[in-house]
């Protein structure tokens, strides 16, 4: 699994905690082991930019997902023999998860792991629109992170 990480928040942020819960949604998840992932951390102005240029939302937001091509996804062996895909992009932003971190009385990092977690469920083609997706998507998200943490 090739996941590329950078830091351009300014916050300092433990990249290795973040890439390995990535690592280990996209294995549970039985994506192809050649599939490619970018996560990027950013400041709260680039965020609330990109937040209001692509959701047309109003300041920023904790996570976004840019998918590439949908159809390109290869879960693995199980589907048909797809090359290995290039899933997208995971934007963070480590201030907004610091607040809501706070919020939820953990720690900054657990809420990064989340939401990397939530991020990757994105790029895998979950959604929580409607409340059966929600209930399904926050449900792996859960688990996820439960076998991760153990």
């Amino acid at each position: 699994m090739s996941i590329e990480i950078a830091n351009e928040s300014g916050v300092d942020v433990n990249s290795d905690t973040i890439l390995a819960v990535a690592r280990h949604a996209l294995d549970e998840m039985g994506v192809n082991p050649l599939a490619e992932l970018s996560i990027l951390l950013v400041d709260v102005e680039y965020m609330t930019e990109l937040n209001h240029r692509w959701m047309d939302g109003d300041g920023p937001t904790d996570v976004l997902a840019f998918p590439m091509d949908e159809g390109s996804v290869d879960h693995g062996p199980g589907e048909g023999g797809g090359e290995p895909a290039l899933l997208g992009d995971i934007v963070l932003c480590p201030e907004v998860a610091a607040k809501q971190a706070a919020t939820a009385g953990h720690a900054t990092i657990d809420e990064l792991a989340l939401l990397t977690v939530h991020g990757t469920l994105h790029l895998l083609g979950y959604d929580h629109a409607e409340p059966e997706e929600e209930a399904e998507m926050f449900g792996l998200q859960a688990r996820l992170l439960e076998s991760w943490r153990k």
